[in-house]
């Protein structure tokens, strides 16, 4: 794992997401209750042994930033390792990123000065589990000059996603970038390849493609659209590297890239057997623990504070409300009569006497009044917050309602 240098990609704007990107990066958008987006790659990456790793930042990245360097500081400068923070520098011209490889290509400088003979490179804003080390070794066995992660979606859902063209020996041969009428996986014609933003080269490759790109006046300057089909062009050896075949964490994969997926993401954590599972001692995730007192849940007015299916996070209270199925993040207060049912708090919120919440998602410090109802009235909700195209409300950080 020492001849790999790790980089994550973590600069978008993350419009998709607003409000909730408003103030902040998207893989430093709250998520579980106690994390950050940005934590489970970099817990994947911890977990499989990689400890040298760039973060590259561009818009909104303080609070990216302050989280990373508060809570991932757990790497030994002595042993060779670290998890460094890079923003966009403007090394090579005077453009910001223009897109995931020219990313890569304006910190060069960085690759040259490890010398690795890998680079992975990795998104910051998607969910799961992988142990990329079994990436790593069917790179090594297939001879690849490059390998890209992928997974099986259903056919349906191409428009969605940067679909992966593969022979049956899994050698790539093309790349659509949300096709209406995608190549389908040889073996499963129901089902095609999704790219999931994981690469790994070569170091030598990775440089001669780079800098290649980077000539390209028409290029958009990204991996999928442009890298992997001029490499196809030249008949290098591209992989593609099947996620769910080789996983045995999770076969859970998820791109938080717009509000809906968000929300449901979020849903994804809660019952009996969660489709993604936060308590795998094996796997654990790391993130940033500020010190709270435990949850107190209690009756006031003969009326029991209740929780159904829920995560509730440390510090909060729940002084005779009721929860159901949410996501409750650290300091929230929801007081009598209150009810808060298939939604998702973010830190500080105080939900007042008798309010009602329900397919909300309600950000940082907003106090609710008491009686106040959200998640009812869709034109109602429409007038003073965001709907979600499946009619999720959000309530932007900070909002006076």
């Amino acid at each position: 794992m020492r001849d790999v240098l790790t980089f994550i990609l973590a600069g978008g704007k993350g419009e998709r997401l607003d409000p909730l990107t408003r103030d902040r990066a998207k893989p430093a958008v709250p998520f579980g209750g106690i994390y950050r987006i940005v934590d489970f790659v970099l817990s994947n990456c911890v977990n499989s042994g990689l400890r040298r790793i760039f973060l590259l930042t561009q818009y909104k990245s303080f609070s990216l930033q302050r989280h990373v360097l508060e809570g991932w500081n757990i790497c030994s400068a002595q042993l060779g390792e670290f998890i460094d923070v890079v923003p966009a520098q403007q090394r090579i011209s005077t453009d910001w990123y223009r897109g995931t490889a020219d990313a890569i290509y304006q910190n060069l400088n960085m690759i040259q000065d490890y010398g690795p003979k890998l680079v992975l490179i990795l998104a910051g804003d998607h969910v799961y589990k992988m142990d990329y080390r079994k990436m790593i070794e069917y790179h090594i066995d297939k001879g690849a000059d490059m390998t890209v992660s992928c997974i099986q979606m259903p056919k349906s859902e191409s428009v969605l996603f940067g679909v992966v063209e593969a022979d049956k020996n899994n050698k790539v041969t093309g790349f659509q970038e949300k096709p209406q009428t995608p190549k389908t996986i040889p073996s499963d014609p129901q089902s095609i390849f999704a790219s999931m933003g994981i690469y790994l080269f070569n170091t030598d490759t990775l440089f001669n493609e780079l800098k290649m790109d980077a000539a390209r006046a028409d290029s958009d300057h990204d991996f999928g659209k442009n890298i992997i089909p001029q490499m196809i062009q030249k008949k290098l050896k591209v992989f593609a590297y099947d996620f769910a075949l080789e996983n045995t964490h999770s076969t859970y994969w998820r791109d938080i890239g717009t509000r809906d997926a968000y929300y449901q993401a979020n849903m994804d954590l809660l019952g009996a057997e969660p489709e993604f599972n936060l308590y795998e001692k094996s796997w654990p995730l790391r993130t940033y623990h500020q010190q709270y007192p435990p949850i107190r849940v209690m009756t006031k007015d003969n009326h029991p504070g209740t929780v159904v299916d829920s995560l509730i996070s440390g510090g909060c209270v729940i002084e005779g409300g009721e929860v159901n199925r949410s996501v409750v993040s650290s300091n929230v207060y929801i007081k009598d009569k209150a009810k808060v049912s298939r939604s998702v708090l973010m830190e500080g919120v105080m939900v007042g006497e008798g309010a009602q919440i329900q397919n909300a998602i309600i950000d940082k410090e907003v106090v609710i009044p008491p009686g106040t109802k959200i998640g009812f009235d869709p034109p109602e909700d429409r007038q003073h917050f965001t709907l979600t195209t499946s009619g999720i409300v959000i309530v932007a950080k900070k909002t006076s309602l």
